[in-house]
């Protein structure tokens, strides 16, 4: 075993050669010494409240390559969320400021010229621009008209840094951005809630809304009605190109079914007695297509089922406040699970690696297609096997993706300990050198990997690097999580109506 459960408080010890570095980081430098005056950094976020977050992130980066002061990000508000929400209403702007004064100097607006506040000159940069991207296309024009913003800004920095630059991006991320109060003390109490009903849960984000679906270019087998419904939902994007649907679903590109992930989870032996916390906006099908996976998990929750509309109204209207709940939820989860491969699920997978290990559960989509689609024709026990081998490398286990691998925001390798720090920590450090094995986990060939360049459109719902994980250090050939990795959640008595519905 590579880590455990602590039973007592229902969350992952700290444990082994993944030491996790969760504790404030080093300053990266003086703000005094980096900031020029007359260099204003604006940017204008683009997406859902997680891909605007990666978007704040990466700002801040930029403002400290660029030596320029940043203002307060502007949020999306005219994408299909259409939610009017800006910075101070979703996180406390007084503490992002404060706690990263020492990084970089932010401030609420750009100052006047006169009687006038400054007129910024805007520009887009490309996707995954390096620091020589921004000091070659961005400095000049900030030299020169003072004031610059960045539209679009979502995925715009280099995957890869250095170390230092790398670090300030988990401050911002796991420190200086937090909700406001009310969005915490509402997240809060959600939480307690799951918790009274059961002392460990489940959280799955389903992404199956319509937009998402018409979106990816998936089809899910439901007729004419189904591909007109969703090829007028498609005519939105301008620029999206036609994708063939069954291709997009062996390349494991369209998310499950609630359905699919739910019988993955029965396959992976969670029982039918678990509670589950489903985090979604509007499923397409509505009840009908919930249906399955409600009978399959009954114990069934989601903000509308364990809070009043009353406390709901302050959020209700704004789709990124009700994903600022979801997203506390999932977070305090005792294992998070996805549908599919987007923005969330990355944020979250990095954000439970970086606060001492819980799991994120995510679907090896493209090798499980074949499954899903020959489940008739097999034996619940056939079945349920065949989903725990192509799991390998899936199930969020600490050491599974390689550092330097995937999205940064996925896996912060950048902000763990060093083996080499575990080692002197003494005794612990040789037993866990031993359980471990040789293999050097900040070392080798596949340490490295090549930004991906997804398009403009593609890039919220493709897989990053995860089609490449049984390849990792779990593929073994069997899983390494045990029922106490997992909170006890784990059934292992057999599951008869599973057969009865494979035998039909």
């Amino acid at each position: 075993m590579l880590f455990s459960f602590d039973q007592n408080f229902g969350l992952y010890s700290n444990f082994c050669v993944l030491i996790w570095c969760s504790i404030v980081l080093p300053y990266v430098t003086e703000v005094g010494v980096s900031t020029q005056r007359n260099r204003y950094l604006l940017i204008a976020t683009s997406g859902g409240l997680n891909q605007q977050r990666t978007g704040i992130t990466d700002a801040v980066v930029a403002a400290h390559i660029l030596n320029a002061t940043l203002v307060v990000p502007k949020l999306d508000q005219k994408s299909f969320w259409k939610d009017s929400s800006n910075f101070a209403e979703i996180f406390d702007a007084d503490w992002f400021i404060s706690f990263l004064s020492k990084d970089v100097k932010i401030i609420k607006q750009l100052p006047k010229e006169g009687r006038k506040i400054m007129a910024p000159y805007t520009m887009r940069v490309p996707r995954k621009c390096t620091p020589s991207c921004y000091q070659k296309r961005v400095l000049p024009v900030l030299t020169k008209k003072h004031a610059v913003q960045l539209t679009k800004f979502d995925y715009r920095l280099s995957n890869r840094l250095d170390m230092d630059l790398q670090k300030l991006r988990c401050r911002v991320n796991y420190h200086a951005l937090k909700f406001t109060d009310s969005i915490l003390e509402m997240g809060k109490k959600l939480v307690e809630r799951m918790r009274m009903k059961s002392k460990h849960f489940i959280a799955l984000h389903l992404r199956f809304e319509p937009d998402m679906l018409a979106f990816s270019g998936c089809y899910y087998g439901g007729g004419e009605k189904e591909r007109t419904e969703l090829g007028a939902l498609r005519k939105r994007w301008k620029t999206l190109h036609i994708r063939n649907p069954d291709k997009e679903r062996r390349q494991g590109k369209c998310p499950l079914t609630p359905e699919e992930v739910g019988l993955m989870l029965r396959a992976l032996g969670f029982g039918s007695d678990v509670h589950i916390y489903v985090a979604s906006g509007e499923v397409y099908g509505g009840e009908t297509t919930l249906a399955p996976l409600k009978a399959l998990f009954p114990n069934f929750h989601s903000k509308d089922t364990i809070a009043s509309e009353k406390e709901l109204a302050p959020f209700s209207s704004f789709s990124s406040r009700m994903a600022a709940l979801d997203f506390i939820v999932c977070d305090e989860s005792d294992v998070f699970v996805t549908n599919n491969n987007g923005n969330m699920a990355r944020m979250l997978a990095g954000r439970r690696r970086y606060f001492g290990h819980k799991p994120t559960i995510r679907p090896n989509a493209k090798k499980l297609y074949r499954l899903f689609m020959n489940r008739n024709n097999m034996t619940w026990e056939e079945f349920a096997s065949g989903v725990r081998s192509r799991q390998i490398g899936f199930m969020g286990e600490p050491n599974e993706v390689r550092p330097g691998r995937g999205e940064f925001h996925e896996n912060p390798s950048s902000c763990i300990c060093e083996r080499s720090e575990a080692k002197a920590r003494g005794d612990l450090g040789s037993k866990v050198q031993a359980n471990v094995g040789t293999e050097d986990l900040s070392t080798g060939k596949d340490s490295e990997q090549a930004d991906e360049q997804p398009t403009e459109d593609e890039h919220d719902w493709i897989d990053m690097d995860y089609s490449e994980n049984e390849n990792g250090l779990q593929g073994k050939g069997s899983l390494n999580l045990t029922d106490s990795d997992l909170g006890g959640l784990l059934k292992a008595d057999p599951q008869p109506e599973l057969e009865e519905m494979f035998s039909d």
